[in-house]
């Protein structure tokens, strides 16, 4: 059986593709149009982001990156999870790298913006339980009723 490998990887796959446009779908059913702040294959290709796959053998199973915001802050980006996939900790274990990374890379803080609505539920969940507090806009973010913003202090514990 293939081992599972989280690795960078290249947004513009072709498998990759059809994983992002079921990520963005998810989002732009879920939310409000005005709110919707998925990014597609032309975002993620950004230098400031580094774009992870959760892979068995040549199967994608979960998408996440990590997009600097500045030397100190990395802001959480494109986390998902196939379908068939969810339940089976594969979200757990890519939000753990994507954590894992930004230590690594020395950032002292990471943020995300997720929906505020029902479908959103278990990712804020997820984030909830790897200790990501609520926190107020960043970056160019405007807070609004249907979105939430988290926060992850990665400076270590006195």
């Amino acid at each position: 059986m293939p081992e599972a490998e989280i690795s960078i990887d290249d947004p513009e796959a072709e498998d990759v593709r059809e994983l992002l446009e079921r990520h963005l779908a998810f989002a732009r059913l879920n939310t409000p149009p005005e709110d919707v702040h998925a990014l597609g294959v032309d975002g993620l290709v950004d230098p400031a982001v580094t774009f992870f796959s959760f892979r068995v053998g040549c199967e994608l199973l979960a998408v996440g990156a990590l997009k600097e915001l500045d030397e100190s802050h990395a802001e959480l980006k494109s986390m998902h999870t196939a379908e068939a996939a969810r339940g089976g900790g594969i979200g757990r274990a890519m939000l753990e790298h994507l954590i894992a990374a930004a230590r690594a890379r020395g950032f002292r803080r990471v943020s995300l913006e997720t929906g505020s609505m029902p479908a959103f539920t278990p990712a804020r969940g997820l984030y909830e339980s790897a200790g990501f507090e609520p926190c107020g806009p960043f970056g160019d973010y405007v807070a609004g009723s249907s979105n939430v913003f988290m926060t992850l202090s990665l400076e270590p514990s006195p």
